[in-house]
């Protein structure tokens, strides 16, 4: 197992810690569900430092970008995040990404899980006058996400961040004596940032944070709320929701599939399966006290009509909620569905997503 170079301190704070995508790293430090109201209410901290970094570069890498991902970076300025992902030939999701785009080259943020296998892919269709570079273990990254999120940070950064927007980020900026990437995007549906620095310093900036931030409710937060939060907020996580047996329109990320767009890598397939496409991604609350899992299978009228991706009791909504797979002819908001519950009917309801929609995201 990979550990990051905060593995010590989660050692020191936690009795938590599993193998997580080829790291050791800290399920919770008091129990998710406190470290999940926290992140609601007032902050938390996570360590992604897992995540991959892929630093594509040339005259050409702009044009190698939009030819590899989904979305279109044409209008992409310098200093902008774009959500993305990549396909194969067949026009399944090799991944889902974060595009920054910096003043003379691009950097990628991968599933740690996918790293090696997405570098390999890239080099495998690169194009001339780009290069790439795996920056993953140079590259440490810590999240802070909560409505009080901008106010600590601000403690421990001369620079004002309050214009910083959504999916924009600031590079090259200093924090405590030690330059950073500072991104606002987020995964949890609250005001949030994230600081890419070298490894060394995000030991500095963590403990900076966590020593600034207690007295305000800032708590550090593991991989369980992580999940449960992301949930919450329908985002799908790659390996459970998505993969290479999946494509975006499947996985109801048409706003992010750009098909009128110069041509990518997988878009002929995704056109000609456009209109045969039988399944649909779903959003659902059970009614019946339950809490759905990974491959529960959802009933209509006695038969199996799909299955359960992800699910979890959610702390905010005190119900179990899940995504999954449903045939498009059984999908309608408001309908209701059966959950096997080992072996038991569950009452369930589809559902608009997302299922929590108080947070301070925009704030």
């Amino acid at each position: 197992m990979d550990k990051t170079s905060l593995y010590d301190w989660h050692r020191s704070n936690s009795n938590n810690i599993i193998p997580f995508s080829g790291y050791l790293l800290p399920v919770y430090y008091t129990s998710i569900l406190d470290e999940h109201l926290s992140v609601r209410k007032k902050a938390g901290l996570f360590d992604v430092s897992h995540m991959g970094e892929l630093i594509v570069s040339g005259k050409e890498s702009g044009k190698f970008i939009q030819l590899v991902t989904v979305n279109d970076i044409s209008k992409l300025k310098s200093g902008q995040a774009q959500y993305t992902a990549m396909c194969d030939l067949n026009g399944g999701i090799i991944d889902d990404i974060i595009i920054y785009k910096k003043e003379n080259e691009f950097m990628m943020v991968v599933n740690s899980s996918n790293i090696e296998k997405n570098f390999q892919w890239l080099k495998s269709v690169l194009i001339n006058d780009v290069q790439i570079k795996n920056s993953s273990q140079e590259i440490g990254l810590i999240a802070i996400q909560g409505p009080i999120s901008r106010k600590v940070l601000q403690s421990i950064i001369k620079q004002d961040i309050s214009d910083l927007l959504f999916y924009r980020f600031i590079d090259e900026i200093e924090i405590l004596g030690h330059k950073a990437l500072l991104s606002r995007t987020g995964y949890t549906g609250e005001l949030g940032y994230e600081i890419y620095a070298s490894t060394d310093s995000i030991n500095v900036i963590w403990e900076a944070i966590i020593e600034t931030g207690k007295n305000d409710g800032l708590v550090p937060a593991g991989l369980g709320c992580r999940d449960t939060l992301r949930l919450e907020m329908n985002y799908l996580l790659y390996g459970n929701d998505i993969d290479q047996t999946i494509n975006p329109l499947e996985a109801g990320l048409n706003w992010i599939t750009k098909l009128d767009k110069s041509d990518f890598i997988g878009r002929e397939a995704i056109v000609a399966e456009k209109n045969k496409i039988n399944k649909t991604i779903f959003s659902f609350i059970m009614l019946d006290k339950a809490i759905p899992r990974s491959g529960y299978e959802v009933i209509h009228g006695g038969s199996s009509v799909g299955n359960v991706t992800s699910g979890t009791m959610s702390p905010s909504l005190k119900k179990g909620i899940g995504i999954g797979y449903i045939d498009k002819s059984y999908y309608e908001i408001g309908a209701n569905i059966k959950i096997d519950v080992r072996g038991k009917l569950k009452q369930a309801q589809i559902v608009q997503a997302p299922f929590y929609k108080d947070g301070s995201l925009y704030s």
